[in-house]
């Protein structure tokens, strides 16, 4: 479907890019993305997809808006305290741009469900805060061969990267799971809670924004993907770095024992 009048006048700073233009704009129109947390990640990615343009996001959260959301979630705003994160999240986007359709998901994924929801959409950005979760979207996207942003914020630190696990590298090797990466999850209590040790509220924006760039990224086809790259952020230092990682053969997924 081609862009309407006002679509073009709304993206025409994206359209006017070399790297995205009319071509990159409808392949933004024509994609659905599944955002999983509408939190301190979820909250910028899911704004700047929306203002660029993507045309389907299901949103999939069960939490509440609280009061202590807000210092990060700003997606969500005072009136909105006690909403399911979910359906405030889906009426900002409705706000900011009319011609994205959202799909709010009031539910938690867990592996029971995750691959019917995330066998509907063409790309994934995970932003949950817990490695049960993740482990749980990265495997359906495995299973669905769909493709994963997924990030992780600390104190005043993050990362970012991208899974194709169902692909094969250039080397014709294949891509890295999120169980290459993180074979295990650390023990019971051995990472505090947001609750307990904090979180500087501009990181998450910091983040999120960069989720974003990165599923448009994946979606239009430009510069060098994460695959196979993790991104680190240090909030103290004012550092970026990006470390490479491969594929373990000895993962459950694409392993040789599998």
């Amino acid at each position: 479907m081609p862009l309407t009048s006002d679509e073009i006048d709304r993206y025409a700073r994206h359209l006017v890019l070399r790297d995205v233009g009319g071509p990159g704009q409808l392949k933004l129109k024509a994609a659905r993305v599944l955002v999983i947390g509408a939190g301190g990640l979820g909250a910028p990615l899911i704004q700047y997809l929306a203002a660029a343009g993507i045309g389907a996001i299901g949103i999939v959260d069960d939490d509440a808006v609280s009061l202590s959301n807000l210092q990060r979630q700003v997606i969500h705003s005072t009136p909105d305290l006690g909403r399911p994160k979910a359906e405030s999240a889906a009426e900002a986007v409705g706000r900011l741009n009319p011609h994205v359709a959202v799909e709010p998901h009031l539910t938690r994924l867990t592996p029971d469900n995750a691959r019917g929801l995330v066998g509907g959409y063409d790309i994934v950005a995970d932003g949950s805060d817990n490695f049960d979760t993740r482990y749980a979207v990265s495997d359906a996207c495995f299973f669905e061969k769909k493709p994963l942003v997924t990030a992780a914020l600390g104190q005043f630190d993050g990362s970012l990267t991208t899974i194709r696990a169902h692909e094969n590298g250039p080397d014709g090797k294949p891509n890295p799971t999120y169980r290459c990466l993180f074979p295990s999850p650390p023990p019971a209590g051995a990472i505090p809670t947001c609750a307990e040790a904090g979180i500087l509220g501009a990181l998450a924006g910091v983040m999120g924004s960069l989720m974003a760039l990165e599923v448009i990224r994946e979606i239009v086809g430009f510069g060098e993907s994460l695959v196979g790259r993790l991104l680190m952020v240090d909030a103290r230092g004012m550092r970026f770095d990006t470390v490479r990682y491969g594929w373990d053969e000895g993962n459950p997924l694409s392993g040789t024992s599998r």
